[in-house]
């Protein structure tokens, strides 16, 4: 049984209003903490900058670890939400994906890093629950890149001894290398090389393209 998020878990059931304030205070404690780090980021930030009482923030999340949990989940359905609106059943579809990937790490400078992945270098030796919601969130990412990959496979526009799940999982990796060497050097162009490798390779060529310099 996969784990279950914490929209799911032991939450009790909230009034519009209540689900409001308790997405706040997560919009919040997420911004907050992938701009500052986990350490750095106090339940007392949280509580200003989601602009509730203190009392408002421990009714919904226990302490800092069941929020951190949340912060996760919500990450995750972020990133999932925006994988979705790609097509990547399509090679142009994998293209508009690049695109979008490049485009939102250009627009920040790479500041950051990938969500998920800035919180797993934080969090997941540290704490084995988060570690394995944020398993759970990446195996959830691997699997809707296979799905449009599947659709590719399914259409011929992959080789016949691709494994699409498999592909998928060296997409993820090479996308979350790829955008941790953005971070440190604040350039994209590690991340933009390996992602126009891999597509050149689904679409059946031996090299990436040429990159402006």
């Amino acid at each position: 049984m996969g784990v279950m998020s914490t929209e799911t878990r032991n939450l009790p059931k909230l009034t519009a209003k209540g689900a409001r304030t308790r997405a706040r205070i997560v919009d919040a404690a997420a911004r907050l903490i992938h701009e500052r780090g986990v350490a750095a980021t106090t339940l007392d930030d949280v509580r200003a900058a989601a602009e509730v009482s203190g009392s408002q923030l421990y009714h919904y999340f226990a302490g800092k670890e069941e929020l951190l949990q949340a912060v996760i989940d919500h990450q995750a359905d972020t990133i999932l939400g925006n994988q979705r609106e790609a097509d990547l059943g399509s090679i142009e579809g994998l293209g508009a994906w690049r695109d979008m990937v490049i485009d939102q790490a250009k627009s920040t400078e790479a500041k950051g890093g990938c969500p998920l992945g800035s919180l797993s270098g934080q969090l997941a030796e540290a704490d084995p629950e988060a570690r394995a919601l944020l398993a759970a969130g990446f195996d959830r990412w691997s699997a809707t890149i296979g799905d449009g990959l599947r659709t590719l496979h399914a259409a011929g526009r992959l080789a016949d001894e691709t494994d699409p799940d498999d592909l998928a999982v060296t997409f993820l990796a090479a996308l979350q290398g790829g955008l941790l060497l953005a971070q440190v050097h604040r350039d994209t162009r590690a991340l933009e090389t390996v992602l126009d490798t891999l597509i050149a390779l689904a679409s059946g060529g031996t090299a990436a393209p040429a990159l402006p310099r």
